[in-house]
């Protein structure tokens, strides 16, 4: 194994700058340096070490940044206590906001977007100070490291020239004192590159964590996510904080933050006559939710002629009859609790089946059919629109409670789009180009963000692609990816699957044989996938990240 097994040695430089670069180039010389058996080459591989920069990045700054951010934790939590104070106090049933929201029901709303502005502001802090506290330590392995990687220079001593190298003659204690020179610079060298290695893996897993968490407590700022003018602030907050009846509500928000940007643009650009339309049809909505799904279906880029008829459909409905028509995939509150895995197959026992009046949204409507990509793509799109929901579990009346019926719509769905996927004879498979090219037809036009392929064979390629899903997943982007592994026998199978959520270091996966459970980064990144599929499947070799 070569110094560039883990990286291109016609890499930039640059490259080997980047948190990622840098802990590959140094891993592929933490197996270089202890077998170099020639003090020229050994000296080569040093100065390759030495070639990448420190971990960058200002410590003490990001302490006063973390520092600043939870001095706004407690004023945060003092507005809240203001605002329930007000809620407490009484209010008279008046309408508030061009979406009649009752007074006392934006108060509320206020008082939990207040504990969220709180909540974002704490893990904002936590976030930055563990960076820079995890800096500090990254920044002082590498120091030492080098320090021992110069030792070993010097203990080597200079380069042998064309001559010394040529030279026919030499004593026996020469080449003793050779030898031992060079046992000892490839020691300290060992060293050195390992404590560098470990400084450059410290970093970058401080950075993707603080990446990954800024980007959920970003997420985490619904409200102001909405930037319409054609709305007020109470509209606004109101539809930030609506979610379905079941589950987890801080999991189950309707509009996700992606949605609420997408949908205060499209309000915007609304003619006159047809931003009329819509404020008369959010203000006869009877719920919050009601009027979330609305905007929802404006978000997914429907027209208000489309919004008309699906608010025809819906008006009126409870949010329990919504959610179960609307909303595929509910994540429940203990969905993340640890359970265990199944020793047979290796998934994990704690997953939550997905399903409409008992009939599993899945492949086949029974497991049998292999479309798990175009399954796995139909659901996905029932996710982020609610009027093509609508159109599977409630028919073209929309007031369908069949399951059977369901079931025949699902699959005629599942069929359509792995045709048009180029899906394999007998609904068997589909290959990566179909994958992500149903992807940018069935699901693009509803988020707005093309999709785009990545092969990810090897941990550091899985490592690297983590910050995009999470951040896609936080803005409501379904990313679909695809595992894959061998049997007892060495036949190959894959299974494709879509990451819909995401909480700390855990992944939510949507398995289209109709269940959701969570696998941690290091599943997903090291060979743990079989918790959301099976043994056969353990490694993420492929994904499709949607492009903004």
């Amino acid at each position: 194994m070569g110094i560039f097994d883990d990286l291109n040695p016609l890499t930039p430089f640059a490259a080997l700058n980047t948190p990622s670069g840098r802990r590959s180039w140094l891993a592929g010389l933490c197996t270089s340096i202890p077998r170099a058996t020639d003090r020229n080459d050994l000296l080569d591989l040093i100065d390759n070490a030495l070639l990448t920069s420190a971990p960058a990045g200002d410590t003490a700054t990001l302490e006063s940044l973390g520092t600043r951010y939870r001095g706004q934790v407690d004023k945060a939590g003092e507005l809240h206590d203001r605002v329930n104070r007000v809620a407490r106090k009484g209010l008279p049933e008046v309408w508030v906001g061009h979406t009649s929201v009752l007074a006392s029901d934006a108060v509320a709303g206020a008082a939990r977007a207040a504990t969220r502005m709180s909540e974002a502001f704490q893990g904002g802090a936590k976030a930055l100070h563990a960076l820079a506290d995890a800096l500090g330590t990254a920044q002082t392995q590498d120091a030492d490291g080098r320090a021992l990687l110069r030792q070993a220079k010097e203990r080597l001593g200079p380069r042998d020239s064309f001559f010394d190298v040529g030279r026919a003659i030499e004593t026996a204690q020469e080449k003793a004192e050779e030898k031992a020179a060079l046992e000892a610079g490839r020691s300290l060298a060992t060293g050195g590159v390992e404590l560098m290695h470990k400084g450059a893996v410290t970093a970058d897993d401080a950075v993707r964590a603080a990446t990954r968490d800024l980007n959920k407590w970003a997420a985490e700022a619904r409200a102001g996510k909405m930037h319409s003018g054609q709305l007020s602030a109470v509209d606004r907050m109101m539809l930030a904080d609506a979610s379905g009846k079941d589950g987890a509500p801080d999991c189950n928000e309707i509009l996700t933050a992606g949605e609420l940007e997408r949908s205060g643009r499209a309000m915007d650009q609304l003619s006159p006559a047809d931003r009329a339309r819509m404020d008369r049809l959010l203000a006869d909505a009877k719920t919050p939710q009601e009027k979330a799904y609305l905007m929802k279906a404006l978000a997914a880029g429907h027209g208000v002629d489309d919004i008309q008829t699906f608010d025809g459909k819906i008006h009126g409905k409870d949010p329990a009859w919504l959610q179960r028509h609307l909303t595929p995939i509910v994540t429940q509150v203990d969905s993340l609790r640890d359970e265990g895995t199944d020793p047979g197959n290796g998934a994990n026992v704690n997953t939550a089946v997905q399903s409409f009046d008992g009939q599993k949204w899945m492949q086949g409507g029974d497991g049998r059919d292999n479309t798990c990509v175009a399954s796995s793509t139909v659901t996905a799109r029932a996710l982020v629109d609610p009027v093509y929901a609508l159109s599977l579990t409630g028919g073209p009346s929309g007031q369908e409670d069949d399951p059977t019926a369901f079931r025949n719509r699902l699959v005629a769905e599942q069929h359509r789009v792995h045709l048009e996927g180029h899906g394999g004879a007998h609904w068997n498979g589909m290959h990566a180009e179909g994958n992500n090219e149903v992807a940018d037809k069935e699901i693009s036009p509803e988020t707005g963000s093309s999709y785009q392929t990545h092969f990810i064979q090897d941990p550091a390629a899985r490592r690297n692609v983590l910050p995009e899903i999470e951040k896609a997943v936080a803005d409501g982007k379904p990313v679909p990816i695809a595992v894959g592994g061998t049997d007892a026998t060495g036949r190959y199978y894959g299974h494709a699957l879509m990451v819909v959520g995401q909480q700390g270091d855990k992944l939510e996966i949507y398995n289209p044989y109709g269940t959701t459970t969570w696998v941690s980064e290091d599943d997903f990144v090291n060979g743990g996938m079989a918790k959301a599929s099976n043994s056969w499947t353990p490694d993420a070799v492929e994904v499709h990240l949607p492009q903004d």
